[in-house]
């Protein structure tokens, strides 16, 4: 979206309250990021309430961890290179991205993934409705 740095506002942690919803101030955390607080506390935030990125779209750090397609692998060795997902039929666990509201600001990137029984139903872990334009 036009950044170089960590986040959609270049890495500034002091502002992450204005992009994602984290474990911040808000929360009771001994973890939590203290330069900051969006007042969501321990909880999902309505969609659109985090200001959007370069490309328009909101909400993109934190939240909920994002599931996507992907089997999940402890390494890409094998994985397909043209961006479609790496699926197969022993697959046992999926992959969530991008961290969530009880996660401190390092965590909360689309590159760190996580992999999770397909069965799970927790409240920081969801997906993202997207369409074509």
């Amino acid at each position: 979206a036009g950044t170089s740095g960590r986040f959609s506002n270049n890495g500034a942690e002091t502002e992450l309250c204005g992009i994602a919803n984290h474990a911040d101030q808000s929360t009771s955390y001994s973890w939590k990021n203290a330069a900051c607080s969006d007042g969501v506390g321990e909880r999902t935030a309505p969609v659109g309430r985090y200001n959007a990125n370069g490309f328009g779209l909101h909400d993109m750090h934190g939240n909920v961890w994002e599931w996507v397609e992907d089997c999940y692998k402890d390494s890409y060795a094998g994985a397909p290179t043209d961006g479609t997902a790496f699926v197969n039929q022993s697959c046992s666990g999926r992959v969530g991205r991008g961290g969530s509201w009880l996660n401190v600001p390092r965590i909360l990137r689309s590159a760190l993934r996580g992999g999770y029984s397909p069965t799970i139903r927790i409240d920081f872990i969801g997906f993202r409705v997207a369409r074509t334009l």
